[in-house]
Formats: structure tokens, sequence, C-alpha cells
């Protein structure tokens, strides 16, 4: 593992932007350090420092996520070098328990660098919708923008984006929930309840936008079901 605290911070391997290295808590003391590029909205990660983020450290990389979204991400350069060795990186497509998600990985195990969404994914914040759940949007949206990369999806059709693949996804409240419950065992104050930024939760505030005869965002290319349960869970963390 490659000692971070002395080394200035890298410059991004897709866009070459110099990154914004911020420091969170590690699992079980101590801090990690990580490199973010928010233009493409992806994280240089080193081989351990995902397992090392404490809930508390994850917490705050979730809300420094989201104040720093952008609507639509430099798309990934087609050729991109590992920061420290200068190979280049290996798309590589990977599984925690039932969610897919996908990084580029230095060949010589120095780190990869994993967009913001497929983050989420990794750490089971983020999951793809069920059957059941694409037949509910059907009947309540016709177009959402994908959490991905993007691009417009028609739900009346796909399951996932036509463009990069990506599966229609939501935010997975239960394992928000979770995480929370981890949180220093002595701060007794209450958890928030996350439900507002459920599923459920975001298809009947579309159900009310629709018999309040409101369909700009829609009109506009579709919502953003991810982002929208994101910035619900922002506001009351």
């Amino acid at each position: 593992m490659i000692a971070r605290g002395v080394q200035a911070p890298f410059s991004c391997p897709s866009c070459a932007a110099l990154m914004h290295r911020q420091a969170f808590a590690r699992r079980p003391d101590g801090e990690v350090e990580l490199d973010l590029c928010f233009p493409c909205q992806a994280i240089w990660i080193d081989q351990y420092e995902s397992s090392q983020l404490s809930p508390g450290g994850t917490i705050a990389l979730f809300r420094l996520i989201h104040e720093h979204d952008a609507r639509s991400a430099r798309p990934a350069s087609e050729n991109v070098g590992c920061p420290i060795c200068h190979k280049r990186l290996v798309l590589t497509h990977d599984i925690q328990r039932t969610n897919r998600f996908v990084y580029d990985r230095c060949p010589e195990r120095h780190g990869r660098l994993i967009t913001f969404y497929h983050f989420l994914r990794e750490k089971q914040f983020v999951r793809s919708l069920s059957g059941a759940e694409i037949l509910r949007l059907q009947a309540t949206v016709k177009q959402v923008r994908c959490s991905s990369c993007g691009a417009p999806v028609n739900v009346e059709k796909d399951a996932a984006c036509g463009y990069c693949h990506a599966p229609l996804s939501i935010l997975d409240a239960e394992a928000v929930q979770r995480t929370l419950a981890e949180l220093d065992a002595a701060d007794h104050r209450p958890k928030p309840n996350v439900a507002v930024a459920s599923f459920d939760a975001l298809i009947e505030a579309r159900r009310v936008e629709h018999r309040l005869g409101h369909y700009e965002r829609e009109a506009a290319g579709g919502i953003d079901l991810l982002r929208e349960a994101i910035g619900l869970l922002a506001a009351i963390l």
C-alpha cells in the first residue's frame, strides 16, 4: 500500500485535472485519504481504502458526493493511465453481493478509478430496480435520466440505459439506514429516518405532481431517481 500522506495530489487519470484530496474516518480509527475528481465524478482509490472507510467516513463521502453533484459528468477518456506507474488502466466488472459495478484498475495494483455512481453501488447504497418496481415506475413516469451517464431512458421500453447499459437504479434507503446504525455506539441521538428517500416515497411524489399537472421535469428530459433520493437524504442527514 502506498503512503498517501507524503504525496502531492494526483492528476485525474481521465481528464488530467488536479484531483481534490480529502481525509475521511478510517476503520477502526485514524484517517484515510481519497483523491476525487468532481468534474469526472470519480474517485481514485488505493487497493484497500474502500474497505477501510468507517461508517462515518462513508456517510461523509456520501455528503461530499451530493455537494459536488454534476448533472453531466465528463465522459471517461478512452486512454486512462495509472497516476503512479502510468500503465493503462483495465476496465473491470465486479460484484458485491448482488450489486454489479465497474471501475478501471491499475494492472500493478496501485489503485482504481471508480465513478461516484459505481462507488455507491459497491457500498450497497444504490441498487437496481426490481421487475415489480419497474412496472410501477412505468405507470407513473415515462422517461428518466440514467444515473450513471445522464442519457434519457424510456422506461416503457427499457430497464437499462441504452448508452452505457447501467440498470435503472435507486437509493437503497434500508442500506443507508443500516450504515447510520453502525455509527458510534456511544452516540445515543436518534438516527434520521431515511424512508423519505425510498422508491415508494419518490413514486408517490411523482403521482402527486401528475395530479397537479406538473410535467416540466419529464418534458426537460426526465427525472433522475437516484439524484432525487440522494438530495432528500442529504437534507435530513
